[in-house]
């Protein structure tokens, strides 16, 4: 990227991506990025970072956007122009994620699709998904073909905080049995 460049990318909002933005984060926000998950020396330090980026990039998008009006969960901005639900969280996330791994600065984990918990046949909840992987390992299972191991699949929930906090970051497994941030000591494990 040349000086001043930027990427663009478009976040979801109003529930079920029912509206769209188009957002810019300049290569020095960029940069930033990158120099906070370079630290990370290993998969568990990344994730962490992870965490923290998403939500820096969100805030960012907020910047732009109508997602700042964005409140944790799906009642605390109800009818407010901006609002997220668990679609637009994990579609956007999603979306940010891939810059990121585009940008090659994911060293231990690529990025999957969204994925889905289905409880009780009536809530369903999504959330951006990540894998582990083995440093220099080639960069994603896009193709289709790649056997996915779920032990090593975390999800990237930003749901469940206000616009700009830290995502959660926790094991598929325990997501997808109903956990939510907060519940365990060690949630970015």
């Amino acid at each position: 990227m040349s000086a001043g460049a930027v990427e663009r990318v478009s976040v979801c909002f109003n529930y079920g991506c029912l509206a769209q933005s188009e957002v810019e984060i300049s290569d020095e926000r960029l940069a930033e990025i990158g120099r906070l998950l370079k630290v990370a020396g290993d998969a568990e330090s990344e994730r962490k970072a992870i965490s923290t980026a998403v939500g820096r990039m969100l805030a960012w998008a907020g910047e732009q956007s109508p997602i700042r009006a964005d409140r944790g969960g799906n009642y605390a901005d109800e009818g407010v122009y901006g609002r997220m639900d668990c679609i637009d969280h994990s579609t956007t996330t999603t979306r940010l994620l891939r810059l990121i791994e585009a940008k090659g600065m994911l060293r231990f984990h690529h990025v999957l699709d969204p994925a889905l918990r289905r409880r009780f046949l009536l809530f369903e909840h999504y959330s951006a998904l990540i894998e582990e992987r083995e440093p220099g390992a080639s960069d994603c299972g896009c193709d289709g073909e790649t056997e996915t191991d779920p032990s090593k699949q975390f999800v990237v929930d930003s749901w469940f905080f206000d616009n700009g906090h830290a995502a959660a970051v926790m094991p598929l497994a325990r997501w997808k049995s109903g956990e939510s941030p907060g519940e365990s000591p060690n949630e970015n494990e």
